[in-house]
């Protein structure tokens, strides 16, 4: 049977770059990945692959290897040229029913394979620690509220000024423990779930960081307007936006300039899931930069390079995306430093309503 296009459909979406070739040497087939990776176009197919790719390349040959010898072959590490310039991936190649030569392979950025590896640690390390907090943040409040309400009662029965600032104190400080508590708390509530436009999302907190930080602070845009508007919660998309330009903000001590900027991204990889389109949101500050220290941890709770900081901001902003099946990473250095957003379109493909009632896990 002479492998076809169609017969190849079901891998269009896959995470990898995949190609087929006839036993001619002939491309069959290609996924969007390998088009993107490889440069391949629709005109190509039924044209020699060393016509397209060139003799020398490392596919062809893995391909031709894999056909003539009937064998599956395994390379890593092997530097390809691509349409991002040099990049190092892992190959296989192997035969396929048809004509005896035909071949196909599979081709995996060896980064992006090890992006992926993080993105799983990372939730998986990200979900312990939301249970382990909300368990915490349970048996913290009540004894919390017994000593400031004890606090309270004993203030009434005190006359000396004195000792009235000491229960004051104890009575503020318990307040300001149930705040945090609250905060720790707040990402436990289900998405309430809208249609709704990103921009907006990023118009509103513009506007409330202009407010804040009158002096100083320059936001410029660079907006993609032919997104179109997306599935999400748009309250708390609004505090994850809200959250990471705030931590800009006061790494740059207000005085300093941060970009907005919007685009489609294509064929994404989302926590194992495949995307056709994902609206991408980029917030870059020319501030000094993330520690060394801090980058492994950035978004685990209550980590924090700021004096006073309570490390809550950038775990919730996490959270939320999250939520949303999207992904959040950054990239900094002194002087720039860029925190990188996915949202998928159909994120809430599953989903049985646009909007969802709020509940708080018991």
């Amino acid at each position: 049977m002479t492998p076809t296009p169609s017969a190849f459909a079901g891998l269009d979406f896959l995470d990898a770059a995949v190609l087929a070739t006839h036993d001619d040497g002939s491309l069959v087939y290609f996924n969007p990945i390998a088009a993107d990776l490889l440069g391949l176009r629709d005109d190509f197919i039924g044209a020699p692959l060393t016509q397209c790719l060139g003799p020398d390349n490392a596919v062809v040959t893995a391909l031709e290897n894999a056909g003539r010898g009937n064998i599956t072959l395994t390379e890593h590490e092997i530097l390809l040229h691509s349409t991002h310039g040099e990049v190092y991936v892992s190959l296989t190649a192997s035969p396929i029913d048809g004509p005896a030569g035909s071949a196909i392979a599979e081709i995996r950025q060896i980064d992006q394979q090890r992006k992926i590896a993080n993105e799983e640690r990372l939730q998986a390390q990200q979900q312990a620690n939301r249970e382990l907090i909300r368990n915490l943040a349970h048996e913290i409040k009540n004894p919390l509220g017994g000593i400031r309400g004890a606090a309270q009662l004993l203030s009434r029965e005190l006359h000396d000024a004195h000792l009235k600032e000491y229960t004051q104190v104890i009575i503020e400080e318990s307040q300001r423990l149930q705040s945090l508590l609250d905060r720790l708390l707040t990402p436990h509530r289900l998405p309430q779930l809208g249609e709704l436009s990103i921009h907006e999302v990023l118009e509103r907190v513009r506007s409330l960081m202009l407010a804040e930080t009158p002096n100083g602070l320059a936001v410029k845009r660079d907006y993609d307007t032919s997104l179109p508007n997306l599935i999400g919660d748009r309250e708390q998309l609004i505090q994850a936006v809200l959250n990471i330009m705030r931590n800009a903000i006061q790494a740059m001590a207000g005085v300093g300039e941060i970009m907005l900027r919007t685009r489609v991204a294509r064929q994404v990889t989302l926590n194992r899931q495949r995307y056709p389109i994902a609206v991408q949101i980029q917030i870059i500050d020319n501030g000094p930069g993330i520690p060394e220290h801090l980058k492994d941890t950035l978004f685990y709770p209550l980590v924090s390079g700021r004096p006073g900081g309570t490390g809550i901001g950038l775990h919730l902003a996490h959270t939320f995306i999250s939520q949303h099946h999207g992904t959040i990473d950054f990239d900094s250095r002194p002087g720039y430093t860029c925190f990188n957003l996915l949202l998928p379109l159909n994120g809430w493909q599953n989903e049985t309503a646009l909007t969802t009632k709020a509940t708080e896990h018991p």
